[in-house]
């Protein structure tokens, strides 16, 4: 159903309507509007009006799917893509990636007719850079997974970092005392806190932004992690399990974190040394997902990508 800006029977009186889909990856759940030609004024006021969850569609994000020729900012490595996935977060500010979003996206595309997995990877243009979908084997559970290459996983503060325990210092509401957290880049930044017990994953209080110190400068969302150990994976190596809950950046505590998963698990894996897994199961409030740290320095990113519902918005019926 194409997401186009129409007039309603009661065009005289300035009503306008525009059609959306409600989709989710692990219940991080988007608004998708398919503006294929670039020709909605997607505003922070619009975005906000949409993911409103009380007023609006509601959402923890808005995923546009357009043209890559008509995203003005779009970097120039994404230029040879067909597609954008223009992200925005609840809030209504520019975000760089969404790991669930982009999985979405890809199911979005594939639902437009846009995509044929039978004819190999979708490259999504996004504004971390490319992002190549592929459908894959559910690693839990059953129906429809999708794998995305995340691109490149670095730890900024280096060794010096990882020697200390972290380079940033974290307070986290519902905690008595300030925890290291580990800055992780998946294209977003994301700062890393280990806890010892399940008990304080879920004492904390995430209504609250967690306060970091230093302030990064584009802000980061705040992934709060539970190792649980390690089972043994389909081919017999090992495969480490963490559970996390996260705060994002621009609009509070979600269900779950695609990116915020790869950050978890590769500051779990840097803590752990050499003899750590590769593969890790997350496990988030919203469900499990799949991250694998590869050799070349990137992740894969899998689990699911559902949509749930069509729907035709009055624009004129959202808050002001």
């Amino acid at each position: 159903m194409p997401s186009t800006l129409a007039p309603p029977a009661d065009a005289a009186a300035g009503a306008v309507t525009l059609a959306v889909t409600k989709g989710h990856g692990t219940q991080n759940d988007f608004v998708l509007v398919d503006d294929r030609a670039g020709a909605l004024d997607v505003t922070p006021a619009l975005v906000e009006r949409l993911c409103d969850r009380r007023a609006g569609v509601g959402g923890d994000g808005l995923v546009r799917l357009v043209a890559t020729q008509h995203v003005a900012d779009a970097p120039d490595a994404t230029r040879g893509t067909t597609w954008f996935m223009d992200y925005r977060n609840a809030d209504g500010s520019v975000a760089q990636m969404c790991g669930n979003g982009v999985r979405v996206f890809a199911r979005y595309a594939q639902r437009l007719g846009l995509w044929d997995p039978a004819d190999g990877p979708l490259a999504v243009g996004t504004r971390a850079g490319v992002r190549t979908v592929t459908t894959t084997a559910p690693a839990v559970g059953d129906g429809s997974w999708y794998s995305v290459d995340m691109g490149p996983v670095a730890l900024p503060g280096g060794d010096a970092a990882l020697a200390a325990g972290g380079d940033a210092e974290v307070d986290v509401p519902g905690l008595s005392v300030t925890r290291p957290g580990l800055s992780v880049d998946v294209g977003n930044p994301h700062t890393v806190v280990v806890l010892a017990q399940e008990a304080d994953l879920e004492r904390v209080d995430l209504t609250h932004a967690p306060g970091v110190r230093p302030v990064p400068q584009d802000g980061t969302n705040v992934e709060l992690v539970v190792p649980l150990g390690e089972v043994t994976g389909p081919d017999g190596a090992p495969v480490g399990r963490i559970r996390m809950r996260v705060h994002e950046r621009g609009v509070g505590e979600t269900r779950s974190c695609g990116t915020g998963a790869v950050a978890a698990a590769a500051a779990v894996r840097a803590w752990g040394g050499p003899g750590a897994p590769d593969v890790w199961l997350v496990d988030v409030p919203g469900g499990a997902l799949r991250v694998t740290l590869r050799a070349d320095g990137h992740a894969d990113l899998a689990g699911p990508a559902l949509l749930v519902a069509d729907a035709t918005v009055d624009l004129g019926a959202l808050p002001a």
